[in-house]
């Protein structure tokens, strides 16, 4: 007689999925830089650092010189960027006997409105870091010339040295209806068959100008921002399967990481399943290089400025930097040159109302 093969459903295989089905669900943290982090365990304050290299400035020592001075010697530091964790993000279901008899073919069933979930509160978090930025640039009044305004900000980036890879245009409603509109960028949007695979290839309006355009109804419709990836990180962790718990397990996917416990609640004779993730998110500042022309000398910044991701607006006045900052004098990005649909002009220009 043949011995019946059980069909056993592991816990790897339907988180798995899960995360596979997070990670499909996601527009705005999938243009954050990412990472799954597993060494987060016993870190002080909730928080992962990651070492970054210093920058130091070149010098020049004239040829043939009398030796009368010494060369100069910089003191190197290496910079650190914490991320802190500050939500734990989960779903929690509970179904009964009678449902998992009748109602419910397999866990798995849940398994997706249980990730749309999650994925709801991490983009919820990534947008809130993304709009809760102080921008140093903010152009305005894009609406009345908006392949100029784009022309600008790909020019204040590359000015800023921002990473020229991987730079995104996140456009609210409005904002994508207006470049849409536009003859003169002529945008044709994206939405083939071969293309529709997850919500931000959906999202994808175009590429212009060094940015990869993509909509979201989750910020301002009248706004966008232009950044690089690398300006925002999103930090993900599994928190540990409890040894109590006789279903459950974690893994990572596309840097996105997620727990999956089940058990059953005898009192109340009904299973309970939650699906959840530790998430951090942080913005990137950067030491900043630039040269000083009066002195044919290289110039290392004394603070950290953040320059990968600037914001636009329809409306309103652009916002540049003082002509007295140091990011001004190192970038050449200064509120005495700012862009307006008709010129360039001093921030205080009526042409920049």
């Amino acid at each position: 007689m043949a011995t019946p093969q059980h069909i056993i459903v592991k816990p790897e295989k339907i988180v798995s999925a899960a995360v596979g089905m997070l990670e499909a669900r996601l527009v705005v943290p999938g243009l954050f830089t990412r990472t799954g982090v597993d060494q987060f365990k016993g870190a002080d304050n909730d928080s992962i650092s990651f070492a970054v290299e210093g920058v130091l400035p070149f010098h020049s020592y004239a040829w043939r010189n009398d030796r009368s001075q010494p060369i100069v010697f910089d003191t190197y530091a290496e910079r650190k960027i914490s991320i802190s964790f500050s939500g734990n993000y989960y779903s929690g279901v509970r179904a009964t006997d009678e449902q998992l008899d009748f109602d419910i073919a397999q866990w798995a069933k849940l398994m997706n409105p249980q990730a749309k979930a999650v994925a709801r509160g991490l983009s919820r978090k990534c947008v809130s870091t993304l709009t809760g930025q102080t921008y140093n640039v903010v152009i305005g009044n894009t609406g009345a010339n908006l392949r100029g305004a784009l022309i600008e900000a790909e020019r204040v980036l590359d000015a800023f040295h921002a990473p020229g890879e991987d730079r995104y245009m996140l456009v609210g409603s409005n904002f994508r209806a207006a470049m849409l509109a536009d003859k003169d960028l002529n945008l044709a949007q994206n939405v083939g068959d071969r293309q529709a695979e997850t919500s931000l290839t959906k999202a994808v309006i175009d590429d212009r100008f060094g940015f990869r355009i993509v909509k979201s109804n989750e910020i301002g419709p009248n706004d966008a921002y232009a950044f690089s990836s690398s300006g925002f990180v999103l930090a993900t962790a599994a928190p540990s399967v409890p040894a109590s718990v006789p279903f459950g397990a974690t893994t990572t996917f596309e840097d996105y990481a997620l727990r999956w416990v089940r058990d059953y609640d005898s009192a109340y004779m009904q299973d309970r399943s939650v699906v959840n993730c530790y998430a951090g998110t942080r913005t990137v500042t950067d030491v900043l290089v630039g040269w000083d022309e009066a002195n044919q000398t290289e110039i290392v910044s004394a603070g950290e400025h953040f320059v990968r991701g600037i914001k636009l607006t329809l409306d309103g006045a652009s916002n540049y930097p003082p002509a007295s900052g140091e990011l001004a004098r190192i970038t050449g990005i200064t509120d005495a040159d700012v862009w307006t649909p008709t010129k360039r002009a001093a921030e205080t220009d009526p042409a920049n109302a």
